[in-house]
């Protein structure tokens, strides 16, 4: 049986690390069975993704919750009880952003994506780790993992309850690893099967 994933050395990121939270965002999902097919053209794919990344990143960093591994090969973007993923203003200037980098089209399956993840996830406060990448240079060293199971130990000494959207079945048995279990589906327009999972409170 496989054992829990270890924590890794990590820190709160802040304003001076968007650029690499960004970059490690944009390679992590460029293949991602959700994200990727949302950016169809793959020769712009990466300068259009890191418009959306940028954005939830840089918004993510008012809460002291976003890890990182010392120099951000890996990250992992959480969201607190009560915390919001943007403000209202960004929540009401996403379209044209997404518009402006990638066309209307996009931006549309952009925000049904977002809509679909908004609806699904449960009332009850939770923390939600809305983001989860390690660069593609320093996938296979247990980085990606490693952080959240940091995060997570705070978390329990909380006693508080985590909610995930996982993009990618291959990392359903990673999160069930780190004690969460499957909660819902959400399927999006492309017919693609995204699984919640929760991990409740320590007790």
């Amino acid at each position: 049986m496989a054992s829990a994933p270890r924590p890794v050395p990590a820190r709160i990121a802040g304003p001076a690390d968007i650029d690499a939270v960004v970059e490690t965002l944009t390679t992590a999902f460029f293949d991602d069975p959700l994200w990727g097919p949302a950016f169809p053209d793959p020769g712009r794919r990466a300068r259009q993704a890191a418009v959306m990344w940028r954005l939830f990143v840089s918004s993510a960093v008012r809460y002291p919750w976003t890890l990182v591994t010392p120099n951000a090969e890996s990250a992992a973007v959480w969201i607190p009880p009560g915390g919001t993923e943007l403000t209202p203003d960004e929540e009401d200037g996403m379209e044209g952003l997404l518009a402006g980098s990638a066309g209307p089209e996009v931006a549309e399956g952009v925000l049904r994506i977002c809509e679909q993840f908004a609806a699904a996830r449960p009332a009850e406060p939770h923390f939600y780790l809305t983001l989860l990448g390690t660069h593609d240079a320093h996938r296979g060293k247990g980085l990606g993992m490693g952080l959240p199971a940091e995060a997570l130990a705070h978390i329990d000494a909380l006693g508080a309850p985590a909610y995930l959207e996982s993009s990618n079945p291959a990392n359903l048995a990673r999160y069930e690893r780190a004690g969460f279990a499957a909660h819902g589906r959400i399927t999006v327009a492309t017919g693609h099967v995204v699984t919640t999972m929760w991990r409740p409170a320590a007790s």
